[in-house]
């Protein structure tokens, strides 16, 4: 009888606990909704770092500039331009849902009138002598847009911190708890000030591996938070007691673990303004990168460096004006989205409605088809958002494989999205069958562009129907078998490009490259397979080797490339990006080579915050 009373206790408990499990992962859902609808945020790194354009709070960090006259910038920041209200007009006609602006960054310096113990602020110590956060937000609030608020945990500028720079400390934590204990007094104090004045959606710190939870009083300060706002979301950055993943810079090549997740990037390779960084990435590069973060099932936080007069650089202005372009053309395709088709049912971005019934296909490139793999739901109609008069057919074979053609499309001049309807919530095939051909039935195809798509989709699942076909590796002197039914411009096609096809192996995993890819028997040459013609550059992810060079196969054309988003300072590799010129493209598939210094190295490691700075 004791024994079976235990057994029900512990039963009631257990049940008692997924309960409260099921419970709280539901409010984690409610709270969290409005931030995964969002897919676009805008980042506002602004401080006095402005003045002289100079890295923020790093450069003292670091040592390139003493402390003191980094601090002399206080006296150059006027914000006399400073015109909030244009501001969040700017943001919110880029389609962002949120912003999020540096309240304190590691200088120590506060934008707002903080009345912390020793606290260093603008509207006190600054030439602007005014408080240049409480109208930011509130114009925020009054456009409806979530207000997010960064703040550093550090303050390598306070005395009661511990570190000072890179190769000084002020002093040891555990040999003075007293004065640690006044620092996080001085933060903690910050934090109210923030929350109570600004009731924030969201609070973005940075900083926290300077010192472990215990030292920051982490839980103490999260549930002190709550108090002010029971669904205050919280980022990465407090010890892992946030809410959502802040990958930096690098778009990630794996979806991050967590469900909730946010990529914060920069346009050129600067957070604060610096006259003298114009590398920016195009306008067609960021809205690419959003339909990326969106494919992948996280959000945008796209950051913007104002200048020490409160003006915001004119290129950085274009690039949110071009995401406004797009995004008011897409809106079903962005907000309220989430993670799209797995990469063996389709290699290239998308995304599917909340309720599961609709797939959004983001097209980097204008082409006459595309295709899909492994879908048990029916689909009942497809259409080209924002083009009433383009046409799209479909096709469906008996493994679930869907062909999408497209007709008389005005191609987005960044990303074209398609829209697919199904009449249930999208089922996915356990095992993905598809309809395989031979050699010679791809030769008799009349459509050129159907058998080479058909042939770099076999190559690249390792099914290479060119082995004793008589195939060359030069293309020369072949003895393919043909009939008088052989497609003389496919087997011209093959002898073009045989070397990106005789004796290749499997190319690029999911995440490296959207599309079809062969690798060269010693793994040093990445053979790119490029549909129609690109909108842009093509962009390659997660490469840890350097680049050699890169032709286009079969002419020998040497092209140029760009890496953006490569930190000298860490191993994560940049994002490559290849412009092709439009002359140059193959009408049926263009394949380009990228030869490397080394047999292929690949990044898939988890992308987190940058904890160095040198």
């Amino acid at each position: 009888m004791k024994n079976k009373l235990i057994r029900t206790f512990l039963l009631g408990a257990l049940l008692s606990t997924s309960q409260i499990n099921a419970q709280n992962g539901s409010l984690t859902d409610q709270k969290m909704e409005w931030f995964q609808d969002a897919k676009l945020g805008i980042f506002i790194h602004w401080g006095i770092y402005s003045v002289n354009g100079i890295s923020e709070s790093w450069s003292f960090f670091n040592n390139y500039i003493n402390h003191e006259n980094y601090m002399k910038q206080l006296n150059g920041f006027s914000a006399s331009q400073y015109q909030p209200e244009n501001w969040v007009k700017l943001i919110k006609d880029s389609g962002a849902k949120y912003s999020v602006i540096t309240t304190k960054h590691h200088d120590g310096v506060a934008l707002w009138n903080s009345k912390a113990e020793k606290a260093t602020t603008i509207p006190q110590n600054s030439l602007a002598k005014k408080d240049v956060l409480t109208p930011f937000v509130s114009e925020l609030k009054k456009s409806g847009l979530k207000t997010g608020l960064y703040y550093s945990l550090p303050d390598w500028s306070h005395p009661y911190y511990d570190i000072k720079t890179r190769a000084e400390k002020r002093y040891d934590i555990k040999n003075d708890v007293k004065r640690w204990q006044n620092y996080i007094t001085y933060y903690q104090t910050q934090l109210n000030e923030l929350s109570s004045q600004y009731q924030p959606d969201l609070l973005w710190f940075d900083g926290d591996w300077e010192h472990s939870s215990q030292e920051w009083h982490a839980p103490e300060t999260l549930e002190n938070l709550k108090k002010h706002n029971p669904n205050i979301i919280i980022n990465s950055r407090l010890n892992n007691h946030g809410d959502y993943e802040t990958p930096e810079q690098g778009i990630p090549v794996i979806s991050p673990e967590n469900e909730y997740w946010e990529l914060c990037y920069t346009m050129n390779d600067s957070w604060g303004f610096q006259p003298f960084d114009t590398h920016y990435k195009t306008p067609n590069m960021i809205v690419r990168t959003l339909a990326d973060a969106i494919s992948m099932g996280g959000n945008l936080l796209l950051d913007i460096g104002p200048k020490a007069d409160g003006s915001i650089p004119e290129e950085q202005a274009e690039i949110l004006k071009n995401l406004g372009r797009w995004t008011s053309k897409h809106k079903e395709a962005i907000y309220g989205t989430r993670k799209g088709l797995p990469f063996d049912n389709y290699k290239r971005k998308s995304s599917l409605s909340k309720d599961g019934k609709k797939v959004f296909l983001y097209l980097e490139e204008a082409k006459d088809f595309t295709k899909i793999y492994g879908l048990d739901s029916k689909l009942i109609s497809a259409k080209i958002i924002g083009d009433n008069n383009g046409k799209v057919d479909f096709k469906t074979d008996r493994y679930g494989g869907t062909t999408i053609y497209f007709s008389k499309v005005n191609f987005d001049q960044d990303v074209t999205v398609v829209e697919l309807n199904f009449n249930e919530k999208i089922k996915f095939s356990k095992t993905i069958k598809k309809e395989e051909f031979s050699l010679q039935e791809i030769l008799e195809d009349k459509n050129s562009q159907n058998s080479v798509y058909e042939i770099s989709e076999q190559l690249y699942e390792r099914k290479n129907i060119f082995n004793n076909s008589g195939l060359t590796n030069d293309g020369l002197n072949m003895k393919i078998k043909t009939t008088s039914k052989t497609n003389q411009e496919t087997l011209n096609w093959i002898s073009k490009h045989a070397e990106a096809l005789f004796e290749t192996e499997k190319g690029l995993p999911n995440g490296h490259y959207s599309g079809m890819s062969t690798l060269s028997k010693d793994k040093q040459t990445v053979y790119l397979f490029v549909e129609g013609i690109p909108t842009g550059p093509i962009a390659l992810k997660g490469i840890k080797n350097g680049i050699s060079r890169i032709r286009i196969v079969g002419e020998g054309s040497m092209i140029n490339h760009m890496i953006y988003n490569k930190l000298y300072w860490s191993d994560r590799p940049g994002i490559v990006y290849i412009d092709i010129p439009k002359e140059r493209l193959d009408k049926d598939m263009t394949v380009i080579a990228v030869l490397l210094d080394k047999p292929i190295e690949l990044y898939r490691e988890k992308i987190k915050a940058i904890e160095n700075n040198l």
